[in-house]
């Protein structure tokens, strides 16, 4: 479902050349569960952000569903990765303003889409009580603990039903225990809605889980 052939990525950096990723190949299942394991600043959160459609290499092809969308340009890699990547992030990253389910209807309002109001309500409502908050779904961010933030995140990544499932450090700001329980949810994902899932962690009792770890160092991959 996916390919990376060849990718690379570098930046300028007063008059500099920095090279972050230099010639990743790598192949991704549907339905595979990825763990991408390696030291800080060894290119993990680059390579998600082009594996998302955030980014664009700077040379190599990424091929998702037959389409090579590292020759797209910026508003149709926008509308790719809208329609197919969700994304969840080490810090939650919600809406401070808005309640819990209003961030999760928050992307639903970004770009086109064919729902009415009454069924982006009850789409938000079912992924809500999926998470297991629909009991807080008026409750802002403030308002909640940090794994309940996350699974509101989690919710949110998933309002537009996506093909692949991008979390970077899911559990890094979580105490043990919740960040099983966070894992177990990404975990019950994989199963039941049948995404792919590529997670940059740092955790090995983690990543023991998943289906591959595939392990990351200066830019290049050096095991699976």
């Amino acid at each position: 479902m996916i390919q990376l052939k060849n990718i690379t990525k570098s930046f300028d950096l007063n008059k500099n050349k920095v090279e972050v990723l230099k010639g990743i190949n790598l192949q991704i299942g549907d339905d595979e569960f990825i763990a991408l394991m390696g030291p800080s600043g060894s290119g993990k959160s680059t390579l998600l952000g082009i594996l998302a459609g955030i980014d664009s290499p700077t040379s190599g092809e990424i091929y998702i569903y037959g389409q090579d969308i590292s020759k797209k340009k910026e508003d149709e890699l926008a509308r790719f990765r809208n329609e197919n990547v969700g994304i969840v992030f080490q810090a939650y990253n919600l809406i401070p303003s808005l309640n819990a389910i209003q961030n999760v209807k928050a992307p639903l309002y970004a770009g086109k889409n064919k729902l009415t109001s009454k069924e982006i309500d009850e789409r938000a409502k079912k992924l809500l009580d999926m998470v297991g908050l629909s009991h807080r779904e008026t409750h802002k961010p403030g308002e909640l603990s940090g794994g309940e933030q996350q699974r509101v995140a989690i919710a949110r990544a998933l309002i537009k039903n996506p093909k692949i499932l991008v979390a970077d450090e899911p559990t890094g700001n979580l105490d043990a225990k919740t960040g099983e329980e966070i894992l177990d949810l990404i975990l019950k994902i994989n199963k039941d809605m049948h995404l792919t899932i590529i997670m940059a962690t740092h955790n090995e009792e983690i990543a023991k889980l998943a289906d591959r770890v595939v392990n990351i160092s200066d830019g290049i991959i050096t095991n699976e």
